[in-house]
């Protein structure tokens, strides 16, 4: 088994802005394992909230031994980007070598297309109306909020696209106070759901507040381990293979979070068609789908998901799986 790592840079269209700052390129690793004349690929963001970084990340890539398997890569990296770009290859590797797609190998129904968010970037409100109005013919906008004046941005929103469903992540960037203040306005101009409204470390003041509309744990939520602490303050999770470690993990995060009365939202950080090919397998019937990476992206893989009315479809073999 030959595994090799690099770094691949994919221009995004425009500036893209999260309370936590600005980005112009999506920065990835893509992992290629080989074994004889099969090669399964797969890719991840490193992620500077989880203490990630691209050359972090490719030491404990390259810090694997030479043979293991996809269930014994589970105990050999943690949940985080590394192990999701393995765990990704293996599943590809595996669906080549049998000649079957993956969800075939997973035991999963034949996926179909999945309506996803668009995500509108952080920036002042004349601006957000602006990309709001460009994009009003999508059936749902993501709004990156997260700072203690949002109330303009969102109402610019609603009136650049007052037909469509809206969504807020607001990226830990609120205090319980402020969030208290906004959740009865947002349920007013008709947000559906909104996601990680205060910091991880600090989200337990969820439990003494009413919830008007359903909050959904993004950065308190990484695997199985997470769902014992989220109970009481979330409605929904968000299944990020970046934060699971793979599709392993993530399709039995989103059995488990279903089975114990969570709803399912599926989301991805920004990246090529590559690192959302296998988050659409477990997005499959989800109450929000978030797999807009590639749609942010000026540049993208050769072989590129496609994107259109009924949502994004499912990846041909040639990209993955």
């Amino acid at each position: 088994m030959e595994i090799t790592v690099t770094r691949d840079v994919f221009k995004l269209a425009q500036v893209f802005t999260i309370s936590r700052g600005s980005r112009t390129a999506a920065h990835v690793l893509t992992v290629r394992i080989k074994e004889g004349s099969y090669v399964g690929w797969g890719e991840c963001v490193p992620y500077a909230r989880y203490n990630e970084t691209l050359e972090s990340v490719t030491a404990e890539i390259e810090a694997l031994p030479n043979q293991f398997t996809r269930d014994q890569l589970q105990s050999l990296l943690p949940a985080g980007a590394a192990r999701n770009a393995v765990d990704c290859a293996l599943w590809d590797l595996e669906a080549k070598k049998a000649g079957k797609p993956v969800w075939e190998l997973a035991g999963l129904p034949a996926p179909r297309p999945e309506i996803t968010a668009y995500t509108l970037s952080l920036a002042e409100p004349a601006e957000m109306e602006k990309q709001a109005r460009e994009h009003a013919h999508r059936p749902l906008l993501k709004i990156k909020l997260g700072t203690a004046d949002d109330m303009p941005r969102l109402e610019a929103v609603r009136r650049g696209a007052p037909k469509a469903k809206i969504i807020i992540d607001a990226n830990e960037g609120w205090s319980p106070d402020i969030y208290a203040k906004l959740a009865p306005h947002l349920v007013g101009l008709g947000v559906e759901l909104v996601e990680q409204p205060l910091p991880a470390a600090a989200d337990d003041a969820l439990l003494e507040m009413e919830r008007p509309l359903p909050v959904c744990a993004d950065e308190s939520c990484h695997d199985r381990d997470s769902l014992s602490k989220l109970k009481g303050k979330y409605d929904v999770i968000n299944i990020k293979l970046d934060k699971t470690g793979g599709l392993t993990e993530a399709l039995k995060l989103r059995d488990a979070a279903l089975e114990q009365g969570f709803k399912v939202m599926v989301g991805c950080m920004v990246g090529s068609s590559l690192a959302m090919a296998p988050a659409t397998l477990v997005a499959q019937g989800a109450m929000v789908t978030d797999l807009d990476g590639p749609l942010l992206l000026a540049e993208d893989r050769d072989t590129a998901l496609k994107f259109d009315a009924d949502g994004v479809h499912p990846p041909l073999a040639t990209l993955w799986g």
